[in-house]
């Protein structure tokens, strides 16, 4: 365990820094307006909060006359542009679910809570629900006064309006989750004659309620009470991850202003004026050491970096830094972590996988099963048959034709059940049985392989195989 290294006392604020410091919680007593104040993450934040855009219009790309993305889950398909995954191919979204959970854990372990404050949804809805908010009531001062003025007309109109555009961007996103699953255009139709199914009229009614709920009244709350991973991060991190950390030797003691704005001597540069408080979503005063509410989203910095532009100090009092860095120990380079080759390592495995399953995907999949009993049948001309139960499965979104074809096998080999074409419906496997019938004289092994090979008949690049084997009698 590192040294603890002495914080000067400070008003009511006493006691030691070190890695293990007791974090503070806010328990939700009284709500959170926070400032908005302009700033490189609070740029940042709006851009990566952006992304989420494509949630709620992507589903409205078009590719070739239908939905580009639908995970079709009722017809247990997930349309991807023109590829098309179907359970037998669920392991690939295994991996990236994997490669997923992975990225986070690495992004974690080097910069802390960094998803939480620049991509988390719960985090961008609950920017975007306060944004509204100071559009209608003003800045947090006023919220406050708003919020304990007695009720009244004005009161009353802000509120209102308040709320419904929450329930309006509610609706939206109960709306914009469902349509990923059904398409888009039928979705709306439905939904405005009221013909959707009980499905998803629940699955609107609680997306609509959840956000509404979540980013407007719960807020920062979700984050410290129902997200597991704000509980987990902490065992993610160690001393030598950066996060936004308070330089104390730097700004202790902390004092007000004096002398026409200057500092003065035997004072740190902390002035206490709290606009790292203010700007916080979650209310956590990040003087006090690393605490279970910092997600790690910047905003302290900005407003730090500002105060201290204006009194003439260096920026970085509030900064990006790990626990060693300031307490002064030995930092390591990321590629000195065994976890981070464990996470590299994982994350390569797992993106392989990927890469090696979309370039074997094809549009068709075929099995071929040998009947066992028997495993041939002598034909009354001497020759010996074989029975093949094909399975074929068409990914495309439409029925195609295939025929049949056999490489290797036995010289002088017909394939009987092939003379016309082979329906198989798209999204589904169909059976068909074929038989290979070969002269006796031209068998020398008990098992000789086949490779058979079916092809789309419009396009014979469209085509898959599967090798078997052929039984005949003891030589």
């Amino acid at each position: 365990m590192s040294e603890p290294v002495k914080k000067t006392e400070v008003g009511s604020v006493t006691g030691l820094y070190s890695e293990h410091t007791e974090w503070s919680t806010n328990l939700g007593d009284a709500t959170i307006h926070a400032k908005r104040m302009p700033g490189r993450f609070r740029t940042l934040k709006y851009i990566t909060e952006s992304f989420w855009l494509i949630f709620f219009f992507g589903a409205y790309l078009r590719w070739n006359g239908k939905q580009a993305i639908l995970l079709d889950v009722n017809n247990r398909q997930f349309h991807i542009f023109n590829l098309t995954i179907l359970p037998q191919d669920i392991w690939m979204v295994s991996l990236l679910l994997l490669l997923l959970a992975m990225a986070l854990f690495a992004i974690t372990s080097v910069a802390s809570r960094v998803f939480c404050g620049f991509f988390c949804f719960q985090t961008a809805w609950v920017d975007l629900f306060t944004w509204v908010e100071e559009k209608i009531e003003g800045n947090p001062n006023k919220r406050h006064k708003l919020d304990a003025a007695p009720w009244n007309g004005e009161k009353i109109r802000k509120k209102v309006l308040k709320h419904a555009i929450w329930l309006a961007i509610s609706v939206f996103t109960g709306i914009s989750f469902t349509i990923w699953f059904v398409d888009a255009f039928q979705y709306w139709r439905d939904f405005l004659s009221f013909n959707l199914s009980m499905l998803e009229w629940v699955t609107l009614v609680s997306f609509t309620l959840g956000t509404y709920f979540l980013a407007g009244f719960l807020r920062e709350q979700t984050c410290l009470w129902l997200c597991p991973y704000a509980r987990i991060q902490a065992v993610m991190a160690d001393s030598q991850t950066i996060l936004p950390a308070y330089d104390v030797s730097r700004g202790e003691p902390r004092g007000k202003l004096r002398q026409a704005g200057k500092v003065v001597e035997q004072q740190g540069d902390c002035i206490d004026c709290f606009q790292c408080v203010q700007v916080c979503p979650t209310g956590v005063d990040i003087r006090d050491g690393q605490q279970l509410g910092c997600i790690t989203c910047g905003l302290c910095l900005d407003a730090c970096d500002s105060v201290m532009d204006k009194i003439g100090r260096p920026r970085g009092l509030i900064r990006y830094a790990s626990l060693d860095e300031l307490e002064g120990r030995p930092v390591k380079k990321l590629y000195q972590h065994p976890r981070t080759w464990v996470y590299v390592s994982i994350l390569l495995l797992a993106l392989g996988g990927i890469i090696y399953g979309l370039n074997h995907l094809g549009s068709l999949t075929l099995r071929v099963a040998p009947e066992r009993q028997p495993l041939f049948v002598r034909m009354s001309d001497g020759s010996i048959q074989n029975k093949y139960t094909f399975k074929v499965l068409n990914k495309t979104d439409h029925n195609l034709q295939v025929i049949v074809k056999a490489d290797g096998g036995i010289k002088g080999q017909v394939l009987v059940g092939i003379e016309k074409p082979k329906l198989v419906t798209h999204g589904k496997a169909t059976s068909f049985t074929i038989f290979v019938k070969a002269p006796d004289e031209n068998i020398l092994k008990e098992v000789t392989k086949i490779v058979f090979r079916v092809e789309n008949t419009e396009d014979p690049t469209m085509a898959a195989e599967y090798t078997t084997m052929f039984n005949a009698p003891k030589r």
